[in-house]
């Protein structure tokens, strides 16, 4: 009975984590709109210039070294937890002093790299923020280790909420006042800190009624199992902030001399608009389908009930209809929804190939995730990084001929390149087939019926609407994504390529397993 009571008490634990995980994506999603809506194109730049060195180490430590601590403090005997917390803590101690010293004492150099010298000011601010997020890191790994999940999903909401809140009224105390640009983007980047402060006071109670004193010694065998732990669980979750990392040294330096100085600056704001776009199509695609990861490690430890192949093959087939769906139906209006978020149509083009890294970005996170649960990180990790070079040298080849367009391509070629490769180690780790012919077929054909019908419901509507500008892109997109939404959905549910019972298994899928079921009344639920 103790032991029910306690599975459930963790499963419940688990899902409120996942619906905070939710929460947070979605806040940093949305946030970037009304922040570029406030410092324009050229101030969103300064931000997303200097944005990946402060995120890349939050999510390292918030994320990788928390589940990395967890790991190890519950696989291993009680009385070996001191000594893990004493090198876990040694070691963030010496993660964070490293990084607020690169950031801070190394900030003129590394603006002077990405060719923005005035980026200084806010690598300093970034130095302060980081310090924050070690103790945050510990914290979170305690606490998870223990199966306390529910201060643990408070604080990321709170820290996230408290981050948005200081970066929009940041923003908009900075142009309302006058002050630089950089004077917000500093504000924006020096958020961080202030949300991993918040996050840290609310966990402190919870965090000091279950510490342990960190007795003995540094271990470095430990050190190392930490650190590399740490860095591959958390590589697929930085591999879109190591891709825009690349882009922050190489964009806008191959932009400002053909362009010169400000345009090049706005060109990097425009490209930078496609961040909160397909940050948004990927929660889509993969909020519902990463909560099966966990169900496909329970099944193979019980080897009994379903198959864990039934949830893999879902998990994937799901993650590719929903990212599809979100990337075709982005190319369908990309030029009102960018209007309609950004003020301007500028870009839509360059921002219509960044937005089919959905696609590839949702397989690579679904493939991660059940590959770390058979143990296997080393390839992926080493996939990611193969992606990470072809992106580098695709910025360089391909920015100076196409501009932002080729920095979007060289993104996309990095991460096809991923998905592919992961799909073939994958096969040979566990030979699945993902999905049969039906199902591509019916996939490009309600592809085929949602771009029928958006298009010519814009072209019928366009000419008739009594306004133009930005107010008609917000009424297009306000009808025309629900519409090719709608239509996508019926043709994918009339073929039922998604079973009922299948969507029972996914959170949230009763609805569209009544859908099916009235649209198939005469079929049978299989």
């Amino acid at each position: 009975m103790t032991a029910q009571h306690s599975m459930t008490s963790f499963l419940k634990g688990a899902a409120l984590l996942t619906l905070a995980g939710f929460i947070v994506k979605l806040l940093s999603a949305v946030y970037r709109v009304p922040f570029q809506n406030l410092v324009g194109d050229e101030g969103f730049y300064i931000y997303q210039q200097v944005y990946p060195f402060v995120a890349i180490f939050g999510i390292w430590t918030s994320y990788g070294f928390a589940v990395a601590v967890s790991k190890l403090l519950a696989e291993q005997h009680d009385s070996k937890h001191a000594g893990i917390l004493r090198t876990a803590t040694w070691l963030m101690v010496i993660l964070s002093a490293s990084s607020f010293a690169a950031l801070y004492f190394g900030a003129g150099m590394l603006a002077s790299w990405m060719g923005d010298p005035l980026l200084a000011g806010l690598l300093r601010a970034g130095a302060f923020a980081v310090v924050f997020m070690a103790p945050l890191a510990m914290m979170k790994g305690r606490l998870q280790a223990t199966g306390n999940m529910a201060p643990v999903a408070t604080a990321q909401v709170t820290e996230q909420a408290v981050r948005v809140a200081v970066i929009l009224i940041g923003a908009f105390a900075a142009v309302s006042y006058g002050l630089s640009l950089y004077v917000a983007g500093q504000v924006a980047i020096a958020a961080a800190g202030a949300g991993a402060f918040a996050a840290v006071l609310l966990l402190w109670r919870s965090y000091r009624s279950q510490r342990e004193r960190p007795i003995g010694t540094f271990d470095r065998g430990m050190a190392k199992n930490l650190l590399f732990t740490s860095l591959s669980v958390s590589m697929s979750s930085l591999l879109l902030v190591l891709f825009q990392l690349v882009d922050s040294f190489t964009v806008y330096r191959l932009l400002e001399q053909p362009l010169g100085t400000e345009a090049a600056m706005e060109q990097k704001g425009i490209y930078d608009r496609a961040q909160p776009l397909v940050q948004f199509g990927i929660l889509l695609a993969t909020s519902l389908t990463l909560s099966l990861v966990p169900l496909i490690a329970r099944t193979m430890q019980e080897k009994s009930g379903r198959s864990p192949a039934l949830y893999a093959s879902l998990a994937l087939r799901v993650s590719v209809l929903f990212a599809v769906a979100a990337s075709a139906g982005l190319t369908l209006v990309m030029p009102y929804v960018n209007e309609a978020l950004f003020k301007t149509p500028d870009g839509s083009v360059a921002l219509i190939v960044f937005n089919w890294q959905i696609v590839s970005m949702s397989l690579v996170l679904v493939l991660t995730a059940i590959l770390y649960g058979f143990g296997k990180i080393r390839v992926p990790a080493l996939l990611l990084f193969i992606g990470l070079i072809l992106k580098s040298v695709g910025n360089l080849l391909l920015v100076p001929l196409y501009g932002i367009t080729g920095a979007a391509l060289a993104g996309n070629i990095g991460l096809v390149f991923i998905a592919a490769a992961l799909i073939w180690y994958f096969k040979k780790v566990w030979p699945l087939q993902f999905a049969h012919a039906r199902f591509y077929g019916w996939l490009t054909a309600a592809s085929v019926a949602m771009t029928i019908a958006v298009y010519a419901f814009v072209k019928v509507l366009v000419p008739l609407l009594p306004w133009s500008g930005r107010w008609e892109a917000v009424f297009i997109t306000l009808t025309a994504v629900p519409l090719g939404a709608a239509v996508f959905l019926l043709v994918a549910a009339k073929s039922r390529i998604i079973t009922e019972r299948e969507w029972y298994i996914i959170p949230f899928g009763r609805r569209l397993a009544a859908l099916q079921l009235a649209l198939n009344p005469r079929k049978k639920r299989s």
